[in-house]
């Protein structure tokens, strides 16, 4: 009996269970309360700015706007050094309000303004994002949404009249939207020589201020009164279209602009060295600028000729008359194999007195090593006549529409005259030849030709170059041909082949002093190159 109870007792704990389960789902279907419904799942993009703002307070700028990119690595990086950047600021701002301090200390005859504490704190700024604008022009472009809750601890002392005075700012907040441009842009290091900056709005600024240990900002009324203040303040001076300029370096030694112009009239020789051992030697000169990239300049070859007479003028660009100087050797012409050098000298530019034509006779030597035992041998003298003409400047009249620089303009009275054309070649943009794509770019004007680098297989090719041509009278009536040419391959069976060029009146630039454009090319689908010409006056 006790095993026929045991499974009767099994069989009706399970049939109960079930039924249990079955009645307590009914019952939980049929007494489900009515009045409850289902929740409306509205977007983002339905909601208005108000509800948006109230669910997220702290929606970052690359989230709200498309433009901005998120840069987290940047706050990685600003986070790790910190530390390190916070005593470099804070050194620089002692050093930057040192002399504004002493300049009105002195105006409001205060004894003293020190500072007895100075950090920043521990907490460094963060980006919400940066937005990023590309230009035609030699610059970046950045506008980083910046958002700083601090916890610095400044401390100023003042002592005037026989009192001391102790203010102390704490609890410092900065939300601001700057713009910072990094121009012009520079093969040095750092690859730019200023920083500016503006404000795209108005800066939110909250701080504590405690005065003789009370906080000041506690004051009714006062603490709106000088929010208001300082925003009007930092708008006045940094709101766009007004800028903070940082200079990093002289931009024009960072690019090595023109300067001047050097004027050199090869006159003669006398008594050269005989090179040939049958009859008299060919000699010519070979005229170039040290620092300069440009190939050598050449005088005619005087046949059979020891005491040969040239005048010839050259006109030679000059980017620094402090460390360049004219270089000049004389060959002997040889029709088979290397041409014999018969000596050298060299004119240092700092010597010349600009605008004055100074006519010089140089004993010519092998080598410019004044210890070198070889220059002892006469080998004949070189006459020549050499002017540096640098640019005219006007102080009063300046044209700063260079966005990469300053464009000098001669005073008012001066002669029209003669100049230097610069043409810069930046980039080309889709194109493409049939065969192959390597493309050069060769400029064509008053019978001169010059030729950049071409670059291997690309469709947008970047070359950065510059090149001058020194003119006479202003060339308000040339034009000025550039065509983009792709080099074949060196094993091929194809011949060069043009991907487009473009005309250039260059009425446009002697009037304006400078152009930069990007232009279609001509016998291109979609090709275009933006190229730079400036005018420099002499």
């Amino acid at each position: 009996m006790g095993f026929f109870s045991t499974v009767l007792g099994f069989f009706g704990f399970g049939v109960g269970l079930a039924m249990g389960l079955v009645i307590g789902y009914y019952l939980f279907i049929y007494f489900q309360p009515t009045d409850v419904k289902k929740p409306v799942v509205r977007p983002l993009v339905e909601l208005d700015i108000k509800l948006l703002e109230s669910m997220l307070p702290e929606v970052p700028h690359w989230v709200k706007n498309p433009d901005f990119d998120r840069i987290d690595w940047l706050n990685k990086f600003v986070e790790t050094m910190w530390p390190y950047l916070d005593k470099a600021i804070c050194k620089t701002a002692k050093e930057i309000t040192k002399p504004i301090i002493a300049e009105n200390t002195a105006k409001y005859k205060i004894d003293s303004v020190e500072f007895e504490t100075l950090t920043l704190g521990s907490l460094p700024p963060t980006f919400q994002g940066m937005k990023v604008y590309t230009t035609d022009e030699q610059e970046l472009i950045m506008e980083p949404s910046v958002k700083w809750a601090g916890n610095p601890n400044i401390t100023v002392v003042v002592k005037a009249f026989g009192l001391k005075a102790t203010a102390q700012v704490i609890d410092l907040q900065v939300f601001a939207l700057p713009r910072i441009t990094l121009k012009p842009l520079v093969p040095n290091f750092p690859c730019f020589a200023k920083i500016a900056v503006s404000l795209m709005e108005k800066p939110h600024v909250d701080f504590g201020l405690k005065l003789i240990g009370a906080d000041l900002m506690a004051i009714p009324g006062l603490y709106v009164f000088v929010q208001e203040i300082i925003k009007t303040q930092v708008a006045n001076m940094y709101l766009w279209p007004k800028v903070l300029e940082v200079p990093i370096m002289d931009p024009e030694k960072a690019q090595k602009k023109p300067v001047g112009i050097l004027d050199v009239n090869i006159v003669r020789a006398v008594k050269l060295t005989k090179k040939d051992f049958l009859g008299k030697s060919d000699p010519y000169v070979k005229l170039k600028l040290t620092e300069d990239k440009l190939p050598s300049k050449k005088t005619s070859v005087k046949r059979s000729n020891l005491n040969p007479e040239w005048n010839e003028n050259f006109k030679l660009v000059v980017k620094d008359p402090e460390s360049q100087a004219l270089e000049l050797t004389v060959y002997d012409w040889e029709q088979v194999g290397k041409h014999d050098k018969i000596g050298m000298n060299v004119i240092p530019l700092k010597d010349l007195i600009p605008d004055e034509t100074k006519s010089l006779t140089l004993d010519l030597h092998k080598t410019m090593d004044a210890n070198d035992p070889a220059n002892d041998k006469f080998r004949g003298q070189l006459t020549v006549d050499v002017t540096y003409r640098p640019f005219k400047e006007g102080d009063s009249d300046v044209d700063t529409s260079d966005e990469s620089g300053i464009i000098e303009k001669a005073p008012e009275g001066t002669p029209e005259g003669g100049g230097l054309l610069v043409v810069i070649v930046h980039e080309a943009q889709d194109v493409e030849g049939k065969h192959h794509t390597n493309p050069y770019v060769r400029i064509g004007f008053r019978g001169e030709e010059r030729k950049t680098k071409h670059i291997k297989k690309n469709r947008d090719p970047r070359w950065e170059q510059e090149f001058q041509f020194v003119c006479e009278e202003p060339p308000i009536n040339d034009k000025m041909q550039i065509e983009v040419i792709s080099r074949p391959p060196s094993i091929g069976i194809h011949s060069k082949e043009n991907l487009g060029y473009v005309v250039i009146s260059l009425a446009d630039v002697i009037n304006n002093k400078r152009i930069n454009e990007k232009f279609h090319l001509i016998d291109s689908k979609n090709g275009r190159i933006q190229l730079e010409l400036k005018w420099r006056t002499s």
